[in-house]
């Protein structure tokens, strides 16, 4: 999708896309729209029972005089609630509403409603975001049927009263919405493509945006003594990797870096704790930290951001075989603690224990942050709407909850505690690597937090009810995978650790 920035004068070509408010009626541009269509939005309005809510539209097909072929009405919901996520919502709605048409332009003209928080340049930026993450596609593997599946909108314009500052503020954003695709792609992968090796690949290939990329393969992990991570690959045919993303971007080189660590386990079977078949089904996402973690590095490498940044993601695969982790194995991990493997489908923490040492041990970061689709117990507790955060450090969750709020990926802290520690207990090593019955995604976290250095302020994001969607639920996101996370930690940074 092209998308383009335009004065308020210009021509409304194609479909011309105008507001509402809830409670308000139609704001000053969709006000003029109607009076050049003689009154047939404010005459549509009550027989179709729009009111300006978010997420409604209303359709009307220009009369003649009028140089759009139809005009759209998007509700904007209240005015006190409009913001940034409000103008993304607005403009995805939109391009939701036009899929399966032969339109192949679109014209926005949408205004700040009187007391709304986003104006201006960032507006018309967030208009953009909201049209450049709904436009996205995964066609790859279609061979017929396209024109259900794809849209012809080629051209977006939004039109706004300052071209150069909208067009500085979406150069901002872009690259956030470039690494949300990426995120998306590498989720959207079937698992007999996207390998550890292929991901490895892929990542590698991100170096020419600046990125340092290295990657060790299984020797390199077994001279670490990476038992834990390698453990949890050695059914499969394919080799495990663990790949460490670099971006030096602070104007002290020497500056304490911000870690960011991911799952990838790039299929989970569960291993000898065979899944059942329904549940083995999607299990290509299981590696949805770590893509969020590329694209999270891939935006800051983009838009140069002023920090320094390490990403490290373990990318295995969780297979039975005959050489496969068997359930009462113990294994050393990295940090030299034991662990007594009773269900060989709790395998992400395993991963994640040695990845989050490395980061650790290596790089000796301002804080870490892990993010995993760790455990189905968190979608129990909090659905699909919120990832859980598990945190010992206050501020940074605190901060982590307000980048949730403005970019709309909101997170839920849960609680840590000893009661809840003492369940890891184990007969025969340090601990094991499943707790009872009850408070799974917590006990999850508890071992993880074993494996966080002391004094290193930390956060793991369980993100299993919200890297993918069974259907298009949500107006951002038009695919299975969501690419949640990439927009949340680029805002954590740009907000308090650049510089």
């Amino acid at each position: 999708m092209q998308i383009n920035f335009a004065a308020v004068s210009a021509v409304k070509t194609g479909v011309w896309v105008v507001a509402a408010a809830e409670g308000v009626g139609l704001l000053p541009a969709a006000a003029k729209a109607d009076r050049a269509a003689g009154g047939a939005l404010s005459r549509a309005m009550p027989t179709s029972q729009f009111t300006g809510k978010s997420g409604q539209i209303l359709e009307v097909l220009a009369p003649a005089g009028v140089a759009a072929s139809r005009i759209l009405v998007v509700g904007l919901g209240k005015s006190e609630d409009f913001r940034r996520c409000g103008a993304e919502t607005a403009a995805a709605t939109a391009v939701g509403k036009l899929k399966g048409t032969a339109e192949t332009e679109v014209t926005f003209e949408i205004d700040t409603p009187r007391g709304g928080k986003a104006k201006g340049a960032q507006l018309a930026a967030h208009l953009a975001m909201g049209i450049a993450l709904k436009s996205y596609l995964f066609n790859q593997y279609r061979t017929k049927d396209l024109a259900e599946h794809e849209s012809k909108l080629a051209k977006a314009t939004v039109l706004t009263q300052d071209v150069a500052a909208a067009r500085k503020a979406w150069a901002r954003l872009e690259p956030v919405a470039a690494s949300v695709a990426l995120a998306r792609d590498l989720v959207n992968e079937p698992p007999n493509v996207l390998s550890p090796i292929e991901f490895a690949r892929r990542v590698k290939g991100l170096t020419k945006l600046g990125l340092k990329v290295d990657v060790l393969g299984e020797a390199e992990m077994r001279k670490l003594g990476m038992g834990a991570l390698l453990g949890v690959g050695q059914g499969s045919e394919r080799e495990s990797q663990l790949v460490v993303m670099r971006w030096d971007g602070a104007r002290k080189k020497d500056a304490q870096p911000v870690a960011f660590v991911g799952k990838g386990v790039c299929f989970d079977s569960g291993g000898l704790s065979l899944k059942p078949a329904a549940s083995m089904m999607g299990m290509k996402g299981d590696m949805g930290g770590a893509a969020a973690v590329v694209g999270t590095m891939r935006t800051l490498a983009a838009r140069r951001a002023k920090v320094n940044a390490v990403g490290v993601i373990g990318l295995v695969e969780n297979m039975p075989d005959g050489k496969a982790q068997r359930p009462d194995d113990v294994v050393t991990s990295m940090s030299g603690q034991t662990i007594e493997v009773l269900n060989t489908d709790a395998e992400g923490r395993l991963v994640l224990a040695d990845a989050l040492w490395y980061a650790q041990s290596k790089f000796k970061p301002r804080f870490v942050i892990d993010l995993a689709t760790l455990t189905g117990a968190i979608m129990i507790a909090l659905g699909q709407e919120h990832a859980g955060l598990f945190s010992n450090d206050d501020k940074l969750s605190e901060r982590l909850t307000e980048a949730g709020k403005k970019v709309g990926e909101p997170v839920w802290r849960m609680p840590l505690g000893s009661a809840y520690d003492k369940l890891l207990r184990s007969k025969i090593a340090d601990m094991k690597n499943i707790g009872n019955q009850y408070a799974g995604s917590i006990t999850a976290a508890q071992f993880l937090q074993r494996f966080v250095q002391e004094k290193t302020p930390w956060v793991h994001l369980d993100i299993a009810g919200v890297a993918w969607q069974d259907n298009e639920q949500k107006p951002l996101i038009p695919s299975w995978s969501t690419g949640w996370g990439v927009r949340l930690l680029d805002e954590l940074v740009a907000e308090h650790y650049e510089g």
